[in-house]
């Protein structure tokens, strides 16, 4: 028998971890990547350097690929329908990836679909942005490049018609969408295969530091049984609405009125799952690889209680590995996951998971080993 070959297009720290999810599988990895550095190529054996905005070149990469999967959202779409035309199995399928690369075409269509969301429009000019302002009660307003922001890039909260010139500098439509009065972010991540199997985590809290995730807790603390399954069913809705195949993450806002509203999609692996690595049985890179394969899904459900992971970010100096041995030694139940990078200050270069029965012990070592790994304490 031989294994498949999945084709992954992007070298970031989600195909590396992908790709780690892919050797117990006994599923044969190829990697697109930009350079040799990245995260994924220091680790994949088989590695093909290229752009992947040039469509000659995913069509090369994509010989001998039984499948093409992504670790970003940013592969032109119209690339993503020629590989599909050319007979290539590509998922998530260009027809479901548009919504989490164009946030327009996302909003238009949850929409359609009925599905809550924070008041949106598209806007033509700082003069328009004024306008919507003015008919939902005023400034503040979020505004957002609809292609291409990730990690709080691409999206300025304005308090005046003054301070909306910068979106449009891109030369790409910005989507003005309400400042939602928000208790806290939750994330749905759910996993649907090509015959429409599907699993569901437990509905996750994510804490944003400056529209950087920086904790989840998994799972979400106080949110009622009703209110996770109506979470989780929203999202698997959205899946097999927008004929999802992967893993998808919705990202949503809880507000202080008792609404829930679907703030962002993603179609890959997710920073609001890196949890399930070591607190679920089976992670979200391992059954987002089943599913672009078409396997039987594994189980989602979590191994304890509680976990909680913590981005690890960059600090003021580039050696963590002093501090690497200290955090493994004060806590030996700690999992670290670093992925290879330059440790730039602010810059995501790993997560650490953990995990127990007492939620406030196991926060507590999550944010200690994060922080210490960051040089932001020393004790």
């Amino acid at each position: 028998m031989t294994f498949p070959v999945v084709g992954m297009v992007g070298g970031g720290q989600l195909a590396r971890m992908t790709h780690e999810a892919g050797i117990a599988l006994g599923v044969r990895f190829r990697l697109l990547s930009d350079t040799p550095q990245d995260s994924a190529a220091q680790v994949v054996g088989d590695v093909v350097l290229g752009d992947y905005r040039d469509l000659d070149t995913l069509r090369d990469f994509a010989r001998g690929c039984d499948v093409l999967t992504f670790d970003h959202e940013h592969v032109p779409t119209e690339h993503l329908r020629a590989l599909q035309a050319d007979g290539i199995p590509v998922r998530p399928g260009p027809d479901a990836l548009v919504h989490a690369q164009d946030k327009g075409v996302m909003r238009a269509r949850l929409d359609a679909l009925g599905v809550p969301c924070p008041r949106h429009r598209i806007v033509a000019d700082p003069a328009d942005v004024a306008a919507f302002a003015r008919a939902g009660g005023g400034f503040p307003v979020v505004l957002k490049t609809v292609r291409g922001g990730y990690d709080g890039k691409g999206v300025w909260v304005v308090h005046s018609e003054a301070e909306a010139a910068d979106p449009f500098k891109a030369g790409v439509p910005v989507l003005a969408e309400e400042k939602v009065d928000f208790v806290r972010e939750l994330a749905a991540n759910v996993v649907r295969s090509p015959h429409g199997q599907a699993v569901a985590y437990p509905v996750v809290e994510s804490i944003q530091v400056g529209g950087v995730c920086d904790t989840v807790i998994a799972p979400a603390p106080g949110l009622s049984a009703q209110a996770s399954a109506s979470a989780q069913e929203l999202a698997l809705r959205i899946a097999a609405e927008l004929g999802v195949v992967g893993h998808l993450a919705v990202e949503l806002f809880e507000t202080r009125d008792g609404r829930t509203l679907v703030n962002e999609l993603a179609m890959r692996p997710h920073n609001s799952g890196h949890w399930t690595m070591d607190g679920a049985v089976t992670s979200q890179f391992a059954n987002h690889l089943r599913a672009v394969l078409d396997l039987p899904l594994g189980d989602p459900r979590p191994r304890a209680p509680w976990t909680v992971m913590a981005n690890v970010l960059g600090g003021d100096y580039p050696d963590m590995y002093g501090a690497y041995l200290h955090c493994m030694a004060r806590d030996p139940r700690l999992k670290i996951h670093m992925y290879g990078k330059d440790v730039k200050p602010g810059r995501k270069v790993g997560h650490v998971n953990t995990f127990g029965a007492d939620l406030a012990d196991v926060r507590e070592r999550a944010r200690h080993a994060a922080d210490y790994l960051r040089g932001t304490i020393t004790e």
